[in-house]
C-alpha cells in the first residue's frame, strides 16, 4: 500500500476551489455548445478527455494517491454543476464516481482497492458498468488457466468512453464481481443508443464475446447467488440515486439559466403588457421566482441527503442495515422531489421564452427530454412508496441495485 503523506487543510481547500472553478468553466463551455452536441448525439470522447485532463475524474480519490480528496457532498455538487451545461456529461461524471469509488467500500481486500484506485488516478481512467439487473446475466466459463465471459447488456452508460467496467457474471451457481478493462478483445460497444434524451450519455448495449477474464479481475471472491452482500457494499444504490437527483436538478438549473438569458436578449414583451422589455413582465418575473425557489429548495434537500449518506458510509464496516436504510430514505426523498421539480421546470420554461423559442435550432426542449428520459430509469412512485413506508411503518428498503 502506498505510504501516506500529510496534506495541509489550506492546500485541500485550494484544490477544492480549483476543481469547482474548472467544473464551472467546463459547464459554461458545454452550455454554449449544448444544442449542437444534442443534435449530433455522438459518444462524448472529447468531453470525457477534458474531464480527465482537468482532474475531475479523480476528485473523490484519496489525496495520498494523487486524488482530490473531496467527499460525496462535494462530488455530487460537481455533478450538478456539469449538468447545468450538458445533462449527459453530469450523468457520466456521477456514474464514474460511483463505479470507481465502489471498490473502496466493496472490496474485501483493502490493498486491491487501493491499487485499483492508484491505477485509476495515475492513468486517469473512466469507469463504467454493465450491471443492469433487469437484463439476462453475463456468464463465465473456465478456459484453462482463465475464464471466458459471454453475454449482452442492453444498457451500459459510457459504453464507448469507459476504460474500466464493473460487471457481474454467473459462474455456475455462483456470482463473480469483476473489474474489466475495455481494451481487451471480445468487448463490443454497439451504436444503438437512439433515445430522445441523454443523447451524449453513450448508453447503448455492450456485448462480451469470449472476453478473457483472469483471477486478477475478480474484485471479490465468488459468492452464492442468493447471498446477501455486506451492508457497506450496498451504498452504491443510494449514491447512484443521489447522482440522479443532482443531474436532474443541474439540468433544470441549466434550463432556467438558458431561458432567462433568452428572455433578456430575445423575448418580446406581450402586446398588452405596456412594457418595453419582457424582462420587466410581472408574470415572467413570477414564474422565474417560483422556479428558482423550487430549485433552491430541492438542491438544499439534495445536499442534506448527501450529507446523511456520506455520514453513514463513513462508519465503514461498522454501519448497520438500519443506518444504511435511514440514510437511503433521505436520498430517495430527494429523488422524489427532484424528479417532480426538474420535470416541471424544464417543461414550463417555454412560458418564459415564448413561441419563437420553440424553433428547432434552439433545442430548448432538450432539457425536458433529458430529464424525462432518465426519470423513467426506475419509476419514481416506487421511491415515493419506500419513503411513505418508512414514514408510516418505520420500515427501511431491502437493499438491491434499485433500493
Amino acid at each position: 500500500m502506498t505510504a501516506l503523506h500529510l496534506v495541509k487543510e489550506p492546500e485541500l481547500q485550494d484544490d477544492r476551489a480549483r476543481l469547482f472553478a474548472r467544473a464551472e468553466e467546463i459547464s459554461a463551455d458545454l452550455a454554449r455548445r449544448g444544442a449542437a452536441l444534442d443534435a449530433e448525439g455522438k459518444p462524448p470522447h472529447a468531453e470525457i478527455a477534458r474531464l480527465k485532463s482537468e482532474g475531475l475524474l479523480t476528485a473523490l480519490h484519496p489525496v495520498e494517491i494523487g486524488g482530490g480528496g473531496l467527499d460525496w457532498v462535494d462530488g455530487l455538487k460537481l455533478v450538478r454543476i456539469l449538468a447545468r451545461g450538458e445533462s449527459s456529461i453530469g450523468q457520466l461524471l456521477g456514474y464514474h464516481y460511483v463505479n470507481s469509488q465502489y471498490v473502496y467500500w466493496a472490496a474485501d481486500d483493502p490493498d486491491k482497492a487501493w491499487d485499483l484506485g492508484a491505477e485509476t488516478v495515475a492513468k486517469k481512467l473512466y469507469w463504467g458498468a454493465a450491471v443492469n439487473p433487469r437484463d439476462p446475466g453475463l456468464t463465465l466459463t473456465r478456459q484453462g488457466d482463465h475464464y471466458l465471459l459471454n453475454g449482452k447488456k442492453t444498457f451500459s452508460t459510457g459504453a464507448h468512453v469507459s476504460d474500466r467496467i464493473n460487471a457481474n457474471a454467473a459462474l455456475g451457481d455462483q456470482i463473480a464481481n469483476l473489474v474489466l478493462p475495455t481494451d481487451r478483445p471480445g468487448y463490443i460497444a454497439n451504436d444503438d443508443w437512439d433515445n430522445i434524451g441523454q443523447r451524449l450519455s453513450d448508453s447503448g448495449s455492450v456485448e462480451f464475446r469470449d472476453f478473457p477474464v483472469y483471477e486478477t479481475d475478480f474484485l471479490l471472491p465468488l459468492v452464492e447467488k442468493d447471498s446477501a452482500p455486506p451492508v457497506q457494499a450496498t451504498f452504491n444504490t443510494p449514491l447512484i440515486q443521489l447522482v440522479f437527483v443532482n443531474f436532474y436538478l443541474g439540468t433544470a438549473e441549466g434550463a432556467l439559466a438558458a431561458a432567462s438569458d433568452y428572455v433578456r436578449t430575445t423575448t418580446r414583451p406581450w402586446v398588452t403588457s405596456g412594457l418595453e422589455k419582457a424582462s420587466d413582465d410581472p408574470y415572467i418575473l413570477e414564474r422565474i421566482g417560483e422556479f428558482r425557489a423550487a430549485l433552491k429548495a430541492s438542491a438544499a434537500l439534495a445536499d442534506t441527503a448527501a450529507t446523511a449518506v456520506q455520514s453513514a458510509l463513513a462508519r465503514g464496516r461498522g454501519v448497520s442495515a438500519r443506518e444504511r436504510g435511514e440514510a437511503a430514505i433521505e436520498a430517495y426523498a430527494a429523488k422524489v422531489n427532484a424528479t417532480h421539480v426538474a420535470l416541471d421546470v424544464t417543461a414550463r420554461v417555454f412560458e418564459l421564452t415564448g413561441a419563437r423559442s420553440t424553433a428547432a435550432h434552439h433545442r430548448f426542449d432538450r432539457y425536458w427530454r433529458n430529464v424525462r428520459t432518465h426519470t423513467l430509469h426506475d419509476p419514481v412512485f416506487y421511491k415515493a412508496r419506500e419513503v411513505g413506508d418508512f414514514a408510516l411503518n418505520g420500515r427501511v428498503p431491502e437493499p438491491s441495485l434499485y433500493s
